[in-house]
């Protein structure tokens, strides 16, 4: 695809994480919840970065799923908007049941250099939820607006066609099903959409490679790397309390203070070297992106 010359560079960023799902190569999308977590995985390699709701909330101190975290939310965008790399914002439902409120910050999140935003509905009127779809993509076209349902997360999984074809009807461009994990209704789903099927990465469900092979194209940590990291430093706490020398992977104190803002960065931190410039992250989207 070659790009349009007439696209900016907030469109360009847009095209190229819409871009980055693909048949039999998904998306894997690995979910941040604060500046350093976030540089650290780019750093590693991942072209785009999504937050994480319950990490977000619970850096915090205030709880997920709750709207509690509008302002959270959106400085974390700020300070993450103008990075080398494609950031996708969880936002919950919207931080409101208002479409034109909803819609609102969603053109905040674009304006400040987010490609994408995932919207939940809470398994909440499947028509409130179609109505802040199509106010966000007109507030925000060119923000990639990844609409989840939670009948397999909160439910049985009734429902789960009906709304999602409700919600790529009012221009929905993926649609995210956490909670599913087994291959027979993914396939099904895949099958009977027009968007790209996300799933959430599950330890004990299919991997990477199988999810691809059934037309997945695109995959979510969610809290999983949070909520690792949690029990990591619990389980190092706890050897250095039993007297054992903590293991596993340990950035140096000058990798962490690297990943401060440029221009804000301390110490001999690999800033520039783990992290893309902007141009290259886009072009490895895809080719002549």
């Amino acid at each position: 695809m070659t790009a349009d010359p007439q696209q900016t560079p907030s469109s360009r960023a847009a095209t190229a994480f819409a871009g980055l799902h693909r048949a039999g190569e998904p998306l894997l999308l690995p979910n941040a919840w604060d500046h350093a977590s976030a540089r650290a995985l780019a750093g590693q390699g991942f072209p785009a970065v999504g937050t994480t709701s319950l990490g977000v909330a619970a850096a915090a101190g205030l709880p997920d799923g709750t709207a509690a975290t509008r302002e959270e939310t959106l400085r974390l965008a700020v300070a993450l908007g103008s990075e080398p790399f494609l950031l996708s914002v969880d936002a919950e439902g919207g931080f409101s049941d208002d479409p034109d409120e909803v819609a609102e910050f969603a053109r905040e999140l674009y304006t400040v250099g987010a490609v994408g935003i995932n919207l939940e509905d809470g398994l909440g009127p499947a028509t409130r939820h179609a109505a802040k779809i199509a106010a966000v993509k007109r507030a925000a076209p060119g923000l990639f607006v990844n609409a989840r349902t939670d009948t397999h997360w909160l439910g049985d999984g009734d429902g789960t066609l009906a709304r999602l074809d409700a919600y790529q009807q009012e221009g929905a461009d993926g649609v995210f099903v956490p909670g599913l994990t087994d291959p027979r209704g993914i396939e099904a789903l895949v099958r009977r959409l027009e968007v790209p099927l996300n799933v959430l990465y599950a330890p004990g469900g299919p991997p990477v490679a199988r999810l691809a092979g059934i037309g997945v194209r695109r995959v979510s940590l969610g809290s999983l790397l949070y909520r690792r990291a949690l029990g990591a430093a619990l389980e190092a706490a706890a050897d250095v309390r039993a007297g054992r020398t903590p293991t596993g992977a340990t950035p140096s104190y000058d990798d962490v203070a690297g990943l401060a803002a440029p221009g804000h960065a301390a110490g001999r931190g690999p800033t520039t070297e783990w992290i893309q410039p902007t141009a290259a992250r886009i072009a490895a989207a895809g080719p002549d992106m």
